[in-house]
């Protein structure tokens, strides 16, 4: 099948966003294309940031997409003679039913660090004034999450959607204007940064040493332990579906002279994989050693997001529910094995 030439234009700003660790972590967020009765969609798993040097984009049947999603199946239909392996994005029944040409999804951590607050409905009404938006509840990513995006879009004419401990949508003619209106919806929600304590490396290596734990790569991943009231946000539940997926639910704490060893043989005794990622108290963050990128790009984007939100924020965490759909799903099984892979 020949792409269109608007793909490469989705591909250059589809590369632009997903470099921008502000927008995109990792495999998260996706973006696609309406040609014709064609939807091209980023493929579960890939990487925005990899659009310009690798074959992203799956070809869609829109209308058998749309039709399977008013049947209640989230299985996507490859447009005949796709010529790939690649599975449709966990979010394709969204950008399905947008009627956009374009659509953008972010993870945005502005965005995030204001859709987990319990009490931020009278600032997003104040600070989008004048867009044609609407803020949704968290859903499950799929089928859950396309039809509260469906009854949205019956209602009104809607161009961005906030979702709710997730992300932010955003819907236009233009690859251009998509990537426009993402950074007014930034600016519009840009929230200032607590600048968090320097790590202890030394007192971090003594630790790991001996261990299958190593540092981050990006410092910033350590502000989360080091700032009290970051790691307080962090370690009293899950925020957004790519932090559960690719770190697990919360964030462990090795507490004062507690043994990183005792605590792998202890977690190993107990029938359970070491924890991908933990904090140390006011010294720095430790990963796993064999941590894909995603883990190591969701560890920066917690940071990211829990230093954004006040001290007097109310956060709304994920449930136990919420959680254990997200781990048992086969489709994220699938994405996180793209990305081990990568």
């Amino acid at each position: 099948m020949r792409p269109p030439q608007t793909l490469n234009e989705l591909r250059r700003m589809s590369a632009r966003v997903g470099s921008n660790i502000l927008l995109v972590q990792g495999a998260g967020g996706n973006s696609s294309v309406k040609d014709g009765d064609v939807l091209w969609v980023k493929a579960s798993g890939t990487w925005l940031a990899d659009a310009e040097d690798k074959d992203i984009f799956v070809p869609v049947a829109l209308s058998a997409a749309r039709a399977a999603l008013m049947q209640g199946d989230e299985r996507v239909p490859l447009a005949p003679n796709a010529g790939t392996s690649l599975r449709a994005s966990i979010e394709t029944s969204l950008h399905a039913l947008m009627p956009h040409r374009i659509v953008l999804h972010v993870h945005s951590v502005n965005t995030i660090a204001w859709a987990v607050r319990t009490d931020a409905r009278t600032e997003f009404a104040r600070r989008m004034d004048g867009l044609a938006w609407r803020y949704l509840n968290y859903h499950h990513p799929g089928l859950p999450l396309a039809r509260a995006v469906g009854e949205a879009i019956a209602q009104d004419a809607v161009d961005v959607l906030i979702l709710g401990n997730h992300g932010l949508v955003v819907g236009a003619d233009t690859c251009d204007a998509a990537e426009a209106l993402v950074a007014d919806v930034e600016q519009r929600l840009a929230l200032e940064q607590r600048h968090a304590p320097a790590a202890d490396y030394d007192a971090l290596r003594k630790i790991h040493t001996g261990t299958n734990y190593r540092l981050p790569r990006d410092p910033r991943g350590h502000g989360i332990a080091t700032d009290r009231y970051s790691r307080a946000i962090a370690t009293s539940g899950s925020l957004y579906p790519d932090h559960v997926v690719f770190l697990g639910p919360g964030l462990p704490v090795l507490e004062h002279r507690e043994s990183l060893g005792d605590v792998i043989a202890q977690t190993t005794a107990d029938g359970l994989s070491p924890p991908v990622a933990l904090l140390v108290p006011g010294v720095g963050s430790l990963i796993r050693e064999d941590a894909s990128d995603g883990a190591e790009a969701m560890l920066s984007c917690l940071a990211l997001v829990t230093c954004r939100l006040p001290l007097i924020a109310r956060v709304n965490y994920l449930t136990a529910e919420n959680e254990h759909a997200l781990l048992n799903w086969d489709a994220e099984r699938y994405r996180q094995q793209l990305t081990a892979d990568r």
